[in-house]
């Protein structure tokens, strides 16, 4: 389950492993803190989470040098786009999101945090937060229209 977690924040499985390590290693260390009130799982969700946002961090200023984020052309990405991938599919999508982007996703539509929260965990502004959502929202719409695109060329020339 953690490591599912890690996924969503990490650029690749090899990144979410090493995120999934220092969570669990953090864990041991602070086990004595876990009051045993609520559940473990989620005690232990809280630190991943946390430990990605710490690497996202980590890893920011790096991010902005490389990453000066191109302008966008805004689509409208209807909800139903989304509900007709499948979890796997969709999780290698939120990979391919820049950074920031998928951070924000991830803590907006699957951890559900508002933006006021996700601007004070990240030090942005609720107004930067929002705009990487609808542009990660706009993102991942073009990629699966894409995707779609493509099969029906594909089916479309088996056809023939």
């Amino acid at each position: 389950m953690m490591k599912g977690v890690c996924l969503r924040y990490a650029a690749n499985e090899a990144e979410a492993e090493d995120i999934l390590q220092e969570a669990f290693l953090l864990a041991f260390r602070k086990l004595e803190t876990y009051d045993h009130k609520g559940a473990l799982g989620g005690w232990l969700r809280r630190l991943t989470v946390n430990k990605a946002l710490e690497q996202y961090r980590k890893n920011a200023t790096i991010g902005r040098m490389k990453d000066r984020y191109k302008t966008m052309i805004e689509k409208s990405v209807d909800d139903r786009v989304f509900e007709q991938l499948n979890l796997e599919d969709l999780l290698l999508k939120i990979q391919q999101l820049p950074t920031g982007y998928r951070t924000v996703f991830n803590l907006y539509a699957i951890e559900g945090f508002n933006h006021r929260e996700i601007a004070e965990k990240l030090k942005i502004s609720a107004g930067t937060s929002k705009s990487q959502y609808s542009r990660a929202r706009s993102i991942l719409g073009a990629m699966i229209q894409e995707e779609q695109e493509e099969e029906l060329k594909r089916l479309a020339y088996a056809k023939r």
